[in-house]
């Protein structure tokens, strides 16, 4: 699992809330989380929020330098759910692309870069979480990268198949045996086909809507 944060930038000398992208580099299976203050107390909570919203366990876990990840506090959270973690190189930005290109591609596509201010962090989060997260996951199809090596060896990436993660999870050879005990592929189904790719999308962009129509009526 990639792991990176995008701050929702400043005003007035006051921080704005905080977006936790969480991101599996197998499925591109995306859950992601909002914070008002990026601090353990603020994050773990949230943290362990999202590692449930993924439905099979997590290997790794694989973040940048910063402090917010790398403390006894995640590390001693990750340890006991079994989940080793790893951190990018210092100057290696590529270390953690998959990540930061979603970034740009979900994160700032749908919460843009205007100042949110940190008390709307749970509002945000309860719409990643009904939302967003299920309408990239079952209904938002992903670019799928495939090496292909031309007549003088270079190596190149080609993007033929397009699909949702769960759409790239269920293929994976002996799927079941991945899940969380709680979780199966029958629910899974089930959920993607509750409502159709149109309608997912019309539904998180109405509750979009009405996320943003919040902030100004408490700004």
């Amino acid at each position: 699992m990639r792991v990176d944060t995008v701050h929702q930038g400043d005003q007035d000398g006051v921080k704005g809330v905080y977006h936790i992208n969480a991101v599996d580099e197998v499925t591109q299976w995306e859950v992601v989380g909002s914070v008002g203050q990026i601090s353990e107390a603020f994050l773990i909570p949230v943290l362990e929020a999202m590692l449930t919203q993924f439905p099979f366990h997590i290997r790794g876990f694989h973040s940048d330098n910063g402090s917010e990840f790398i403390n006894h506090t995640v590390a001693q959270l990750l340890n006991k759910l079994l989940i080793e973690q790893t951190k990018s190189r210092p100057r290696h930005s590529n270390d953690n692309g998959l990540a930061e290109s979603k970034n740009g591609a979900v994160v700032r596509k749908h919460m843009g870069y205007t100042h949110i201010p940190a008390p709307h962090a749970a509002a945000i989060g309860d719409f990643f979480q009904e939302h967003l997260n299920p309408y990239l996951n079952f209904h938002r199809p992903c670019g799928v990268p495939e090496l292909v090596v031309n007549a003088k060896g270079k190596e190149k990436r080609v993007y033929r198949w397009y699909a949702t993660p769960w759409e790239i999870l269920r293929q994976l050879p002996d799927v079941a045996s991945h899940l969380k005990a709680e979780v199966t592929i029958a629910q899974l189904d089930q959920q993607a086909r509750a409502k159709s790719d149109t309608q997912a999308a019309a539904e998180m962009q109405e509750a979009k809507c009405k996320l943003f129509t919040s902030f100004r009526g408490r700004i």
